[in-house]
């Protein structure tokens, strides 16, 4: 028993002097994309309106790999709201990328609670370089919980008519967010008719 407390007792102090922790963050020096789910109408019920089909296919080569700037990157992970009784919008809005990547959709934690997505990505490993869509009006929230400010957003709130936005929000070694911009989308989006 002793020698197990003392290998216990050197191991604990080995990892406390070289910063290795207990348990990994994987949000560590991450690159996350946050978009607004695809547009949406009255008329659409759940789903996406033919404009918001074609922005979700056009994510299929947009976000292929993710150019910005200095930017370039290649997604690994997708994330988006699950799905409520009145949208699935955004598990629509990267299925298509999904499927054409063979990357794993995510979608199983609601957007109004953006800290369960948080604390998932923290805890489970996921690539440097996540791709989450979640409904507008909880973006602020989401902004916030990985420990940015939501006055990104103008007047810290995502506008209803606006579809073509990126949140990039970069985390150092220890997980805090060091930079966060907001971009707009370079890509038209035809309306299908």
């Amino acid at each position: 028993m002793r020698f197990f407390i003392a290998v216990l007792g050197l191991t604990l102090s080995f990892a406390a002097s070289t910063g290795l922790s207990a348990q990994q963050n994987y949000l560590a020096n991450n690159t996350i994309l946050i978009v607004r789910h695809a547009e949406k109408s009255p008329e659409s019920g759940t789903g996406l309106t033919p404009q918001g089909e074609n922005r979700a296919q056009l994510y299929t080569t947009y976000f292929r790999p993710f150019h910005d700037g200095g930017l370039n990157l290649t997604i690994d992970s997708l994330y988006a709201g699950a799905d409520s009784k009145k949208s699935f919008r955004p598990r629509l809005t990267l299925e298509p990328l999904s499927k054409a990547t063979g990357i794993p959709l995510h979608h199983e934690i609601g957007t109004t609670d953006p800290q369960a997505l948080v604390n998932d990505l923290k805890t489970h490993p996921h690539g440097p370089h996540p791709l989450i869509a979640w409904r507008h009006s909880e973006i602020p929230n989401l902004i916030a919980a990985f420990g940015g400010s939501p006055s990104l957003l103008p007047e810290s709130r995502w506008p209803d008519e606006t579809y073509d936005w990126v949140v990039v929000l970069t985390t150092g070694p220890s997980a805090e967010v060091t930079s966060a911009r907001l971009i707009r989308e370079d890509l038209k989006v035809p309306l299908k008719r």
